[in-house]
């Protein structure tokens, strides 16, 4: 089926929003559960004890603790705001940031980062000069270190939408920021599924929107996420790797199957660099990344490499590829922006 589709349903009693293209699973986001911190989540945390040689302090939130870092001059006892920025591991304190982003469909409020941006994929001259007019009119009398960025989807909003959606967002986030006295508390909630569905898949539109009930069985989601719970990925001409994480980091092992031809080795690894990043962002993967590509001659690596680079430009989590290891394995670090995926559904 060509074509852009969202799928809104639920799994476990939990919120699930599925985002298909041309009849492939390109995305997948289920609720955590209600006891672990969601990224984007808004707290205001108290202080509590530094961590020498980190460069960072823990943090009390209201049913835990969390871990912010580059924190420099907090005192212990002292009232911070602090926002969920990924997902930590069972028993770990849970990652925070002091860099708050207030994310909207259409704009983005930066505290602390001042300046009226507008997205680069936004290329016609004459738009870009109205939504600067719109954002500078929304912002007018805001404190001088709050910013704004208009995302790309305002390309196709109505000016009228643009400007309610600047209005509350702002009057969220000016909320917030003046909300610092008193006990560990959560300010704002994280975004569902669905809400995150609306947010971060309607640019470009979606062809079609599925949500009624059954829409995963409708649409085939459910089952390929009892494939995803395989450690198995197939790679077309016999060829597979297998993605299995643990405790210290994810491996990834590549093979060529049964196909025994001079270039078996580089058209395997080919096509699982440009299947990974796909098969982490479903599976819900991050942390250091180990791929142990099948054998093939030095001379090839430059290549794939540029593979890789190109097939994780765009993701939406932080990934740096560090590069070949003594051993010959490669390696990437990819930020934990979601809980894994067996955890959501085992």
């Amino acid at each position: 089926m060509k074509g852009r589709v969202i799928c809104l349903d639920s799994r476990g009693g939990r919120e699930a929003a599925a985002l298909i293209v041309d009849g492939r699973l390109e995305d997948l986001l289920i609720d955590p559960p209600e006891d672990r911190p969601a990224p984007e989540a808004i707290f205001r945390a108290v202080v509590d004890r530094p961590v020498k040689g980190q460069g960072g302090v823990f943090v009390r939130l209201p049913d835990g603790t969390g871990f912010l870092r580059q924190a420099s001059g907090l005192a212990p006892g002292q009232r911070v705001l602090v926002q969920v920025s990924g997902v930590a591991e069972p028993g770990k304190a849970v990652p925070v940031t002091a860099r708050l982003l207030f994310k909207n469909r259409l704009c983005i409020l930066t505290p602390g980062a001042p300046g009226l941006n507008i997205s680069r994929r936004i290329r016609d001259e004459a738009l870009r000069e109205e939504l600067s007019e719109i954002a500078s009119e929304a912002m007018t009398g805001a404190a001088e270190d709050l910013g704004l960025i208009l995302r790309s989807a305002c390309e196709a909003a109505p000016e009228s939408e643009i400007a309610a959606e600047i209005a509350e967002t702002r009057a969220l986030a000016e909320a917030v920021l003046a909300d610092v006295a008193g006990e560990a508390e959560l300010l704002v909630d994280a975004p569902g599924a669905h809400q995150l569905a609306w947010r971060d898949w309607s640019d470009p539109s979606p062809d079609e929107i599925d949500e009624a009930e059954g829409a995963f069985e409708r649409h085939g989601v459910t089952e390929i996420c009892e494939a995803l719970l395989s450690a198995q990925v197939p790679l077309g001409g016999g060829a597979h790797m297998a993605v299995e994480p643990t405790r210290a980091l994810v491996a990834v092992d590549v093979n060529t199957g049964s196909d025994t031809s001079p270039a078996a080795a580089l058209k395997a690894n080919v096509a699982a660099a440009r299947e990974l990043p796909r098969q982490l962002r479903l599976r819900g993967l991050g942390g250091q990344v180990v791929i142990d590509f099948a054998p093939m001659p030095k001379r090839d690596r430059v290549a794939l490499e540029q593979v890789l680079r190109a097939a994780f430009r765009g993701e939406s989590a932080e990934t740096s590829l560090a590069g070949w290891t003594p051993l010959g394995l490669y390696e990437l670090v990819r930020k934990r922006d979601r809980i894994p995926l067996t955890e959501l559904l085992t």
